[in-house]
């Protein structure tokens, strides 16, 4: 009998009780929010229903990125764009699909003080065998003069967010936030369509026993990444090695595993990707700022990245990203190497 004495507080509610943690707090964070959990909730239905709908595989054509979209790739952005759009508190939006900004023209154009950077949805390469997906969002206030958004007002360091989390579909469907005062987790109840706090206040632990990495191109890495795997992978008592490799294959799974029992995420640069992979503005940013607000740490092997200012929409970099013990220890082996070529 003690499930029906829980008390259930829905995002709607938490956001409205919290209001004052968001600094520009004048009903907007609610309105944003709607609007991202409504996207995300019909996300998630043709998530679950993918192989019944004739909408998994490839749409046909590939995206900026040069990467073959999927069909849930475009469902997703179009989700996205229309629930933002709507909402009249957003007059910009930047996407993992689209080559340039979209600025929202019209009635909302003039109102809107935020812009939006998101991934509609990561890891959708895996959606086909039905391997957890996600979606990242990144928020920013819109900072140059005038009416309409320009490119620059996407050029902030991730330090600027206002608030940023991910949606993550899996055996249960969660959407994960912070306005910079703490990261909370709530749990979709499907029953309803509605999201309730389950994971408050989360905290990544200081060290884990998870390291994730595409291990498949070893043979590309830098040296300091492939000196840290051999770290990981050595036999020490005091210090719980051999840690145990997981990787999944979409960054908002592995990310959200180990904020939850502590670990390291690492998509380095390679010899294919001397820049890395993973774009700053609409995935790293908003993990790092996530994974800052709950005491782990984020660099991309030697600088914060929050601290990178963009110079481009679908700018790339390495990410090292977790728990902070075992994210500094990778930095360590990363500047040994560094000051050995100086």
């Amino acid at each position: 009998m003690e499930s029906f004495k829980r008390s259930y507080i829905s995002l709607g509610e938490f956001i409205i009780e919290r209001q004052t943690d968001f600094k520009y707090a004048k009903g907007e964070l609610s309105r944003l929010f709607s609007a991202i959990s409504l996207a995300a909730r019909i996300i998630n239905r043709e998530v679950k229903r993918a192989g019944l709908n004739n909408i998994l595989g490839d749409f046909g054509s590939t995206n900026v990125q040069g990467e073959e979209v999927k069909k849930l790739d475009i469902f997703s952005n179009e989700q996205f764009i229309h629930a933002l759009k709507e909402r009249g508190e957003v007059c910009a939006i930047a996407s993992e699909e689209n080559e340039g900004m979209i600025e929202f023209n019209g009635e909302f154009s003039k109102t809107g003080k935020y812009i939006v950077a998101f991934d509609p949805l990561d890891g959708s390469s895996n959606i086909d065998v039905n391997v957890s997906v996600g979606s990242i969002f990144s928020i920013y206030r819109k900072t140059t003069e005038g009416d309409c958004a320009t490119l620059d007002d996407f050029m902030q360091a991730g330090v600027e967010q206002v608030a940023a989390g991910y949606v993550i579909y899996g055996s249960s469907t969660m959407l994960v936030y912070s306005t910079g005062n703490g990261v909370n987790g709530f749990t979709l109840d499907p029953s309803i369509g509605a999201f309730f706090l389950s994971h408050p206040n989360m905290q990544i632990p200081k060290t884990g026993k998870i390291y994730s990495i595409n291990e498949g191109n070893y043979v590309h890495f830098p040296q300091g990444v492939k000196d840290y795997i051999k770290y990981c992978q050595a036999e020490d008592m005091a210090t719980s090695r051999p840690y145990s490799s997981r990787y999944i294959g979409s960054a908002v799974a592995d990310f959200h595993r180990n904020m939850l029992k502590g670990g390291i995420f690492i998509y380095p640069s390679t010899a294919n990707a001397p820049k890395g992979k993973l774009r700053l503005l609409y995935e790293c940013n908003p993990l790092a700022f996530l994974v800052e607000q709950a005491g782990g740490k984020a660099s991309d092997g030697f600088n914060r990245i929050l601290d990178i200012k963009p110079t481009s929409l679908h700018q790339r970099t390495p990410l090292f990203i977790g728990s902070p013990d075992m994210v500094e220890q990778a930095e360590a082996f990363m500047q040994k190497y560094a000051e050995a070529a100086v």
